[in-house]
Formats: C-alpha cells, sequence, structure tokens
C-alpha cells in the first residue's frame, strides 16, 4: 500500500469515528456566546483570519485540520524543459492528482498567529499528442508536496464602521525538486486584507505580491472576494473568486459545526480560466483545542 493510500485510508477513518461521535450527541455549540457577539462578527467569531476559506483562529487555541484534495485538470499547461526535455515552449496536458495535507494553526496573541502545512502528493500527466520533444506520454511523480508556513497579523481590529485589516507572510520550501509535486526553489508572499461583517453575510477582500527565488523576481501573487455566512449554529456557507495571475477560480464550500471543537469542510475549486485547475474538491475536519477558559 502507496503512503497515499494509507494517508486516505486513516483520515476516511478519522471522519467516519467523528461524524458518528458527532451525531451520537446533541451539538454544543455555544449558542449565548454567538448571539452575544455584535452583529458584525457572529458569521466568523473573534478570531484571525488562517489561509483556510471562512475559517479563524482564536488566542491560545489550537487547530488541526487533516483533509484531502483531488485535482482534474484537462488542459494543464507544461513545459517539456521542466522535466528535462529541452524544449522551452508551453503544452496542455491532462493533470489528475490526490494529496492528503495536514494543516495547523495556533493563535500566539489576539493579533498574531502562525500556521504550517505539509502534504502527500501523487499526480499523473499526460502529455500532448502534439509534443514534439520526446517526453513520454505519461509522467506520474509521488511522494511529499510543499511545506509551507505563515505568519498572520491583525493590525486593526473590526468595528460597526470600520473593517478588520491582516497581513500575512507566507514561504515555500523547496523539500521537493520533481516538477509536477514540488518546488524548485524558495518562495514567498506577502499580502494584506480587510474584513467586514453585515447583517446579509461578512466580505473579505484580500490581495499578495509574491517573490520567487528561482525566477528571482516580483509578481502579483494571490488575490480574492469572500463571502462567508453563518446560516445556524451548525451550518456555515462560504463563497470566494480566488485567483494567481491568469488562474481564478470559483470556490464554493459548506461547514459542519458538529460540535464546539469538531466541524467538517467540504469543499469545491471550479476553474474560471482555462489556465485554472478545472476542479478541485476538498473535505476535512477541522479540530479546534482551545486554551483553557477560552
Amino acid at each position: 500500500m502507496t503512503i497515499m493510500r494509507r494517508a486516505i485510508s486513516r483520515f476516511a477513518l478519522l471522519l467516519a469515528f467523528d461524524v458518528a461521535v458527532g451525531m451520537a450527541a446533541l451539538p454544543d455549540v455555544a449558542h449565548a456566546q454567538e448571539e452575544s457577539l455584535p452583529a458584525y462578527l457572529r458569521d466568523r467569531g473573534t478570531g484571525i483570519p488562517t489561509s483556510m476559506f471562512g475559517t479563524y483562529v482564536r488566542e491560545g487555541e489550537l487547530l488541526v485540520y487533516p483533509f484531502f484534495e483531488y485535482y482534474l485538470d484537462k488542459n494543464a499547461e507544461y513545459k517539456p524543459a521542466d522535466f528535462g526535455f529541452g524544449l522551452d515552449q508551453d503544452f496542455r496536458g491532462r493533470y489528475r492528482a490526490s494529496e492528503g495535507l495536514l494543516f495547523l494553526a495556533y493563535g500566539l496573541t489576539d493579533r498574531l498567529a502562525v500556521e504550517l502545512e505539509a502534504a502527500v502528493i501523487s499526480a499523473t500527466l499526460e502529455t500532448s499528442a502534439d509534443d514534439p520533444s520526446g517526453i513520454p506520454e505519461k509522467i506520474k511523480e509521488s511522494g511529499v508536496g510543499d511545506v509551507e508556513g505563515q505568519l498572520r497579523f491583525r493590525w486593526a481590529r473590526e468595528r460597526e464602521r470600520r473593517p478588520e485589516v491582516f497581513s500575512y507572510f507566507e514561504a515555500v520550501a523547496p523539500v521537493q525538486d520533481k516538477p509536477l509535486i514540488g518546488t524548485p526553489d524558495w518562495e514567498f508572499k506577502l499580502g494584506t486584507g480587510l474584513i467586514k461583517g453585515f447583517s446579509w453575510g461578512t466580505m473579505t477582500l484580500r490581495a499578495a505580491a509574491e517573490y520567487s527565488i528561482e525566477e528571482s523576481e516580483f509578481g502579483l501573487g494571490e488575490y480574492a472576494v469572500e463571502y462567508l455566512k453563518r446560516l445556524s449554529s451548525a451550518w456555515r456557507v462560504y463563497l470566494g473568486v480566488e485567483g494567481t495571475q491568469d488562474e481564478v477560480e470559483l470556490i464554493t464550500e459548506a461547514q459542519w459545526h458538529i460540535t464546539d471543537s469538531i466541524f467538517i469542510k467540504i469543499n469545491n475549486g471550479f476553474g474560471i480560466t482555462s489556465k485554472a485547475t478545472d476542479w478541485a474538491p476538498e473535505i476535512g475536519v477541522v479540530f479546534s483545542f482551545p486554551r483553557h477558559g477560552k
């Protein structure tokens, strides 16, 4: 059994166990606490925004999020030169991948949080019939995927008449030199955003600049417009449009809060532009370990 299959099997067992536990007991979401919040905070609470859609971490809280993601792209862009076949020209191929990931976030203070994310991945690229470089018709790679960390800082808390202001710094480590699944050199990202809650939902705007040591240049990083709405004590929905340069996708997500400390995220990404991944579904369970008394 491969590393990926073991990770998927363990994750499936973990997910089934937590759903069973949640269904066996009444949800213990703190209704009184939610209702005591100002209207503009009821969708998201008081935490610092993390890099996971619609997910926030409070001071002294540890979030542990194991999840699984699948990628399907019928016209993925690649260069034969990236695989050692000389031709520095863009072609389109069929890309598929399965990825098991672990995300951790911790609220150091009520203004500063730290994140870490690591993955194992198995990917396949079926190259273009028009590619004359001699590259194989099918390329398979598997192993450790990206390992990245973030610092996230809240500059100003949201108030009734002003948005929250936050920034983040991300570093991606070159732990794998395989072009399908790895990052060849260090990459850095610096971004900032605004959050404002309304009676009809919470909006987030964010944008970032990025720097790649391999390419030795700065560029426009990710940018996004996001919407989050708490439908009930148990359910939240998310809708976002996120892009990186000319790769833009639509993201939808449902969150089922089984208890105060466990919720399930079911996510789908759909490519809007041709260079974006066509479809990227995701499912996982978030475990919250708050500081005692929080």
